[in-house]
């Protein structure tokens, strides 16, 4: 098993994060409004927008595997959004980046925010995704919209939500 850490997303990051996504269904699981291939330059605008962009990077190589952040704060209700998940094609499957990308997340909105419950949006096609966020304690909350996918059709997308409470 690889040591993991995180850390903040630096500008120099973004060259290897737009190769994570390997097809436009990929990129539109992560960031819907992006054109495929991504650029740097799109990926971090969004970024500067949203709330601790973070990176997973291997301990001893450096090479970043995976990058999230959140958005949409929402102090009434402590809880906020965890957006643009994406794992280097070499790193999914089992070895741990995602769930440490997860973790990492979840206790910056903790910790950071204050939040008591992290929201995200999962698209209906991607069933490993939403099988991943299940088994890491996230439920579909009634919650979905309708959004129109680059291959002109519609796609259901899912709210799932967990709470930060601790106990």
């Amino acid at each position: 098993m690889v040591d993991l850490l995180f850390r903040e997303l630096k500008r120099e990051d973004m060259d290897v994060i737009c190769t994570f996504p390997q097809s436009m269904d990929e990129l539109f699981y992560m960031s819907p409004r992006s054109a495929y291939p991504p650029t740097p330059e799109d990926l971090w605008q969004k970024a500067s927008e949203r709330r601790f962009p973070t990176v997973v990077y291997e301990a001893e190589s450096g090479s970043v595997v995976a990058y999230a952040n959140l958005y949409d704060w929402n102090e009434e209700d402590a809880s906020c959004w965890l957006g643009n998940v994406v794992v280097a094609p070499g790193s999914r499957g089992g070895g741990g980046a995602a769930a440490f990308l997860l973790e990492s997340m979840i206790e910056q909105a903790r910790v950071k925010l204050g939040a008591k419950r992290l929201r995200l949006y999962c698209h209906n096609p991607n069933t490993r995704a939403m099988l991943f966020y299940i088994k890491h304690g996230f439920a579909p909350n009634g919650g979905y919209k309708i959004v129109e996918h680059p291959h002109a059709h519609r796609v259901v997308v899912f709210e799932m939500e967990k709470s930060l409470a601790e106990g």
